[in-house]
């Protein structure tokens, strides 16, 4: 086998749990293979460069194998390269995600209590609106 659609490749080598998960992913733009825009039946073979985006993180990949069945992870991995830039921009994005506040913390007290609530509405003089009334 020298090529391989590459939904179901993706597939097999892991990056997405289903191959309707994949094409979503695809269709939606977020794979190129060899810096052009895929399309799920886009044949991927051995060299190309295929580059993806799972959330905020883009990975670049360096097909090293062709395999239609998804097996164990260890297997998986073989069926491609990361490159090194791509590595190095994933760990700054882990760093990123450690060292950034939790969006929760920013809240001082939570949701208010029944006399906050009075508060803000005699504030707001009973208004639905925060525009100014005419």
């Amino acid at each position: 086998m020298e090529k391989l659609r590459i939904d179901k490749w993706l597939w097999a080598a892991r990056f997405y749990k289903t191959r309707s998960l994949a094409a979503d992913e695809i269709g939606k733009g977020r794979v190129r293979i060899n810096d052009q825009e895929a399309k799920p039946a886009r044949e991927v073979k051995t060299g190309d460069t295929v580059t993806l985006r799972q959330g905020p993180v883009i990975r670049t990949l360096v097909v090293r194998g062709i395999s239609s069945q998804r097996g164990a992870a260890p297997v998986a991995q073989q069926l491609y390269e990361e490159t090194e830039e791509s590595l190095r921009l994933k760990a700054e994005a882990a760093e990123q995600r450690r060292l950034g506040n939790d969006p929760a913390s920013s809240q001082e007290h939570g949701r208010p209590t029944k006399r906050d609530r009075r508060t803000m509405d005699k504030a707001w003089n009973n208004r639905w609106s925060a525009s100014i009334d005419p």
